[in-house]
């Protein structure tokens, strides 16, 4: 619950323009309700307002939901969904937030799975994203949790062209205990990742964690260069890497979207971790993603502490998203 109580509050910027939506949706020119008996009228509680569901506010919830970056298709899938037992009836806000929710819980739930842990040793973990994703963070976070957990683990600071990202992951290898190996500015990100195989190996390590450059704009280039990281590993292993992860950034919105479109062409994407859900008034592309690709979602962030990122639980999200208390 402690980290559900820092995302519902950090992910206020959405679930504030839900809830302030909602609110104006449901008591914009709500619709009399019938005059109840004498029972009815002792314990009604005159201070809840509600509207019928019709197709009008169907159609008014749809825009709000593709407001906080939903997506039309995923959007459409919500609100169709939500319609079905429940036109005609009188919703309250608070009614309507929990309707959502569950729609929203039913589309993430099939992809809310931790990283997988295997036996082999090491377990490669490649960690691609575009530069300022927040990957190298991840990286960190996820190699401390693991390393708190008792796993031995090694990173690579496979984004030999950015001094900042090596710098970063040193910080977090030095604050976690966890060997970073690193290679001079420049130097082929490939061989790196063959020397930290071999280093993990010798190590016994558990987890070998990979970062990578993500210079999108030289889509061809990095397709190569994680192509060649691929090969090489695989002279160590064959299976390698064990898992792929892509790091998106939730303040990019729904060019989210079109990142994981990119990154299954140039990698196998494994599945997904989000950070930056403290920043954005779009947490809602989170759910179009995992409507759209079915991908699993290991992780969310909202924040640069090492608690700051936790396994992806979908009825927590749900509830944040929509402002609702668990």
């Amino acid at each position: 619950m402690a980290f559900f109580s820092k995302l519902k509050e950090r992910m206020f910027k959405s679930s504030a323009k839900i809830d302030a939506g909602l609110d104006a949706i449901v008591t914009e020119t709500p619709e009399p309700a019938p005059k109840p008996g004498l029972i009815g009228r002792l314990f009604s509680d005159t201070e809840v307002q509600r509207r019928a569901l019709d197709d009008a506010m169907l159609e008014e919830l749809e825009d709000l939901l593709i407001a906080a970056d939903m997506g039309v298709e995923t959007a459409q899938r919500v609100t169709a969904n939500l319609a079905e037992g429940n036109m005609g009836k009188r919703l309250s806000v608070d009614e309507v937030k929990r309707l959502l929710a569950a729609e929203v819980v039913r589309i993430m739930d099939p992809v809310a799975r931790p990283l997988p842990i295997y036996a082999k040793k090491p377990q490669v973990v490649l960690v691609v994203g575009v530069n300022g994703s927040g990957k190298t963070t991840t990286i960190g976070k996820l190699a401390s949790q693991f390393r708190a957990a008792g796993k031995h683990v090694v990173i690579a600071a496979g984004d030999t062209f950015r001094a900042a990202a090596v710098e970063q992951l040193q910080v977090w290898g030095e604050r976690a205990g966890v060997p970073v190996l690193t290679a001079p500015e420049g130097s082929d990100p490939a061989s790196l990742a063959f020397d930290a195989m071999t280093r993990a190996q010798a190590d016994g390590a558990d987890l070998l964690m990979i970062d990578t450059a993500g210079r999108l704009q030289n889509r061809a280039d990095l397709m190569e260069e994680l192509s060649k990281i691929v090969r090489v590993i695989r002279k160590k292993d064959p299976d390698a890497p064990h898992n792929t992860l892509l790091v998106l950034d939730a303040t990019t919105g729904q060019n989210a979207v079109q990142q994981v479109k990119v990154f299954q062409e140039l990698a196998a994407v494994s599945g997904l971790v989000m950070t930056k859900l403290d920043g954005t008034a779009k947490g809602g592309v989170l759910v179009a993603l995992a409507d759209k690709f079915g991908l699993p979602i290991h992780a969310i962030g909202v924040g640069e502490q090492i608690d700051d990122l936790a396994p992806f639980d979908p009825e927590e999200f749900a509830a944040a998203l929509v402002g609702l208390e668990l």
